[in-house]
């Protein structure tokens, strides 16, 4: 059987919920309260620039305040917990993000614990990441990693059940398979968390009636139609440049084919994972201020 695949376009829900978060900001301006983000850039990476500059746009077309702190790469580890505790006492900044990847002299738990868990809108603090193990959290009002929350919304927009289904996500780290496996395990699916050393990847794959990748790998790795279930649903997450272009980790073309539903690179998750940072962001104002 042949399928056309509904493409889940991430793009124009992130749209409309820009716009919602839009119209709550102008309601805390006008009680005197501006949502603020600061971000903290170690380092000179390009790619790390490029995201920053994008949270940059985001955060001003719909009126969250933009603080951007620039730190050298021999920044020590120290210095950098430092300032955080700065931020943390900064009762104008709601949220904090410190873009990654950190030069490799700095542990990234040390600094993701010094952040306060009430301006983590990483979702990473072990505060956070417990309450979402202990199934403590609300999806609207805590604050969830981004990339996790904004898959779920996406698939809630597409009235995909996860009930009963057997999920298989192609990652492990605590920022997407983690998370997500968590948010799916409460929606009672079946999760399987495979990576690199998980043996027959294809055996899982074929078994997923959703199935996520988030390698980024390609083109040593890429999800072919051989290893997708039909009728699955596949959420692509994988970013991959190639010759300057954006890919994910799913060959589009062939897997749309055997698909019910399939996100498309770029215009799937990306967007998602960048509005929920605005919503996480919401969220903290809200927490800090009662607005």
């Amino acid at each position: 059987m042949i399928f056309l695949a509904v493409v889940m376009d991430g793009k124009t829900l992130a749209e409309e919920i820009k716009q919602d978060i839009a119209r709550r900001a102008k309601i805390m301006k006008e009680r005197g309260i501006t949502p603020t983000l600061a971000t903290i850039l170690v380092g000179d990476d390009p790619s790390s620039k490029t995201y920053v500059d994008g949270k940059y746009r985001d955060c001003g077309e719909v009126g969250i305040n933009f603080g951007l702190y620039k730190l050298p790469s021999s920044v020590t580890e120290c210095e950098l917990i430092e300032l955080i505790e700065r931020l943390n006492d900064d009762e104008d900044v709601h949220g904090i993000i410190v873009q990654l990847p950190l030069p490799k002299h700095i542990n990234r738990k040390n600094v993701t614990m010094g952040i306060s868990p009430l301006k983590d809108v990483d979702g990473l603090h072990p505060y956070n990441v417990g309450k979402l193990w202990l199934g403590a959290y609300e999806l609207e009002n805590d604050l969830l990693p981004c990339t996790p929350k904004g898959i779920v919304k996406l698939l809630d927009r597409y009235g995909i059940e996860l009930e009963g289904k057997m999920a298989v996500i192609i990652n492990r780290s605590d920022l997407v398979g983690k998370p997500l496996a968590k948010l799916f395990l409460d929606r009672n699916a079946t999760v399987v968390i495979c990576h690199s050393k998980t043996p027959e990847l294809e055996k899982h794959t074929k078994a997923a009636d959703v199935l996520v990748s988030a390698v980024g790998k390609r083109p040593s790795f890429v999800v072919g139609g051989e290893m997708v279930k039909e009728g699955a649903v596949v959420v692509d997450v994988g970013m991959n440049y190639i010759g300057g272009k954006l890919q994910g980790d799913v060959d589009f073309e062939r897997v749309k084919e055997k698909a019910s539903h399939i996100t498309p690179v770029p215009g799937g998750v990306g967007p998602m994972t960048r509005v929920m940072l605005l919503h996480n962001v919401l969220i903290a104002t809200k927490i800090a201020e009662g607005a």
